[in-house]
């Protein structure tokens, strides 16, 4: 599938936390950039069906909130639900939250929406397909070493990832032989992207924080500010 043309963004900073495939600890690592962050906000973006997504619905289906334009809830009050991804961004201590339900067609103008309700110098937005849409500035796509199956939302952001952070990995990582598995599960477009062990999540909040700093002194738009290059 090609991308589409993504629109550029002035403010907030944005850092994508994209996931190769499910349970691979995409919230929690937000949860940790949000504490290191105080004073940003977060976004959670669900991609909805009408129908049953087929897993339990009690869990993660939201077919029954979809509406004909993508659905964006912000504040405590409509999105704080304990133990759920936006109460664990609220615990974690964001500025506020919203909430994108959309359909794969109103995933953009979801995005948009919610970006545009963001008041803070910086967001973090946790979800792949997104990315189609809005270039983040940072993008870290968490995945498992044990398991480095894709999903298609994954896939078709890759060439958008600044790094990968491997939530299972608690020591010095391997880089060639990670490399030739990630080759050998076809996730391609990723050689220039930074590879992160948990051991490395001071040096990831390091390198965010040296690229919002970047981003708000040129206080330009993404394209004067190769944000890939801080990764590298």
């Amino acid at each position: 599938m090609s991308m589409p043309e993504a629109s550029e963004h002035q403010f907030p900073f944005i850092v994508g936390v994209g996931g190769l495939t499910s349970e691979v600890g995409k919230t929690a690592l937000i949860c940790e950039l949000l504490k290191a962050f105080p004073g940003w906000e977060a976004i959670k973006t669900t991609r909805g069906h009408y129908r049953s997504c087929g897993k339990d619905p009690q869990a993660c289906c939201v077919s029954h909130l979809l509406k004909d334009e993508p659905v964006v809830m912000s504040g405590r009050e409509l999105t704080y639900s304990p133990g759920k991804d936006t109460g664990r961004y609220w615990d974690a201590g964001a500025k506020n939250v919203h909430w994108v339900i959309a359909t794969d067609d109103q995933v953009s103008k979801g995005i948009h929406e919610a970006i545009k309700r963001v008041h803070t110098r910086g967001v973090f937005v946790e979800g792949n397909s997104f990315a189609r849409y809005i270039k983040p500035d940072v993008f870290v796509m968490a995945a498992r070493s044990d398991s480095l199956k894709s999903k298609p939302s994954a896939r078709e952001v890759l060439d958008r990832v600044s790094g990968f952070y491997f939530s299972d990995t608690t020591k010095p990582i391997d880089v060639d032989a990670l490399n030739t598995r990630l080759s050998e599960a076809r996730v391609t477009n990723s050689e220039s992207a930074r590879r992160f062990s948990a051991l490395d999540l001071n040096e990831i909040i390091s390198r965010i924080h040296e690229a919002s700093e970047e981003f708000l002194k040129r206080n330009s738009k993404p394209e004067n500010l190769d944000s890939h290059l801080i990764f590298a």
